[in-house]
């Protein structure tokens, strides 16, 4: 698109084309943030095919990627290319398009009613899989365009709410659309009612106890392929809509490679080994657990809610740090998957801890429990015992070379302006200690499962702050102007 079209004067939308666009972009937002977190959305669009390209964008979702859009739009034709012809289309997710922009989904398409649209969001760094995400970006495609083509305030406000309501939608539509794709026909079960049924489960204790084992759903047809270990009578299985009754029957998998198996409306019987494909496994672990799609995480669960998690420990600042430091590539990788081992182990037997990485030669000597040898945690029982001395009060003391030197280490300093109340101590800690010694890195668990990278008295793993979402409807801006601003 020539550049002097995209830098026309932005088409004034009348205030309900205004109204659909910020209901439908904020309703996906806050959608998104209740199953992955902190999200941004923004979207570049056009509705009549004789506009310009404009662009709602927030909270600059997209500022650092001016040049690849630019390229995108500008520099060539790519993104009109293939569309259906204005009027006639309806969305289609097998052929919508996507934009390879680093730490961000994007799908675009035309759909009636809208000549073009391609909606954006953070690409979290814990995600699971992105396929529910753009199940979802499809979902406000269509709605945006139905909010136009209708003119009904009410069927946009709906709109908006609808879409904070899509995590359901959104793993059903992916999960459907995998099974046709490997089989070639739709599923034979019932998505929503397993689903449903996985949610029961892991709300419901047995003697005090929360689900633990694995429960996966195989195509009817499937059935014969999978190795049985025991069957129950067809007329004696267990329904899987009673989920007190299959809660029991876990019990005989749990802590083992077993697994109770289901058609989608009962338990035919216990397997082991490998399962056919398609198969959708369900591991409880506890309050929490993890849905796979043959063995690819899809999403996990805890507290009654569907969440885009993989419930790994986020530690891309922790990797980013060590690689400041004056160490060869393979040092960095060693050190960083034995904190990682430490981390999450805490995180999955639900303990907090600090670990104290301390890069100086020699190094510091810190108050606690020192070693009379410093102990090597390349080895796997050393490990373990590193993991067990940091459920006691005070930190760990790691030095560059992977190695323990000191357990139960007090970290205190000055108070600083930093400092978060809502935290606990051992994090406030942390960040008076880091401030008093310059260069350590100390990395925080907390109970509850937050991980925090600290370093030079900043919590280097914080969520960034984002500009608020004004109340006030504004005329977005169109492309042209938005790049070369």
């Amino acid at each position: 698109m020539p550049l002097r079209e995209l830098l026309a004067r932005p088409i004034k939308p009348n205030r309900h084309d205004l109204l659909c666009l910020y209901y439908v972009l904020d309703g996906l937002r806050l959608g998104l943030c209740k199953f992955s977190g902190p999200s941004r959305v923004a979207i570049i669009y056009k509705i009549n095919p004789e506009d310009p390209l404009h662009i709602l964008d927030p909270q600059d979702l997209l500022k650092e990627h001016k040049t690849s859009l630019k390229k995108y739009y500008i520099d060539t034709d790519e993104w009109c290319r293939n569309l259906p012809e204005p009027g006639q289309a309806f969305f289609d997710q097998t052929q919508s398009r996507s934009m390879e922009l680093r730490g961000v989904l994007s799908l675009g398409h035309r759909a009636r009613g809208v000549s073009y649209q391609m909606w954006f969001t953070d690409h979290q760094v814990d995600l699971c899989s992105p396929g529910p995400v753009y199940r979802w970006l499809g979902y406000a495609l269509t709605h945006l365009s139905q909010s136009l083509i209708v003119q009904d305030i009410l069927s946009v406000e709906s709109a908006g709410h609808l879409l904070q309501e899509m995590v359901i939608h959104s793993l059903r539509d992916h999960i459907w659309e995998e099974c046709t794709r490997i089989t070639g026909s739709a599923p034979k079960f019932r998505v929503y009612s397993l689903l449903e049924s996985v949610m029961q489960i892991s709300k419901t204790p047995e003697e005090g106890a929360w689900a633990r084992g694995h429960l996966a759903f195989v195509a009817p047809s499937n059935i014969a392929k999978v190795h049985f270990l025991t069957r129950f009578l067809k007329n004696e299985r267990p329904d899987l809509e009673n989920s007190k009754h299959v809660r029991k029957l876990l019990q005989a998998v749990e802590r083992s490679s077993r697994t109770l198996v289901s058609d989608g409306e009962s338990i035919i019987g216990i397997s082991i080994g490998d399962l056919p494909s398609p198969s959708l496994c369900c591991e409880f672990r506890g309050r929490h657990g993890m849905i796979f799609l043959d063995k690819m995480p899809l999403c996990s669960f805890s507290d009654g809610a569907f969440q885009s998690t993989n419930r790994k420990p986020k530690l891309l600042p922790l990797q980013e740090a060590l690689q400041k430091w004056p160490l060869t590539q393979e040092h960095c990788y060693k050190l960083f998957n034995g904190i990682t081992r430490i981390v999450t182990t805490a995180g999955e037997e639900r303990y907090g801890c600090a670990i104290v990485i301390d890069p100086s030669t020699p190094p510091l000597h810190l108050p606690g429990q020192t070693l009379a040898t410093p102990m090597n945690l390349d080895h796997n029982a050393n490990m373990s015992l590193a993991a067990a001395l940091a459920k006691l009060d005070g930190a760990l003391h790691i030095d560059s070379n992977l190695r323990l030197r000191t357990f139960a280490c007090l970290m205190d300093g000055p108070s600083l302006p930093s400092e978060d109340r809502a935290r606990g101590a051992r994090y406030n800690s942390a960040l008076r200690f880091t401030a008093m010694h310059p260069g350590l890195l100390v990395v925080v668990v907390s109970s509850d499962r937050p991980v925090s990278v600290i370093q030079n008295g900043e919590d280097l793993s914080r969520n960034p702050v984002w500009p608020a979402i004004s109340n006030t409807l504004r005329i977005p801006q169109t492309l042209g102007h938005w790049l070369e601003s």
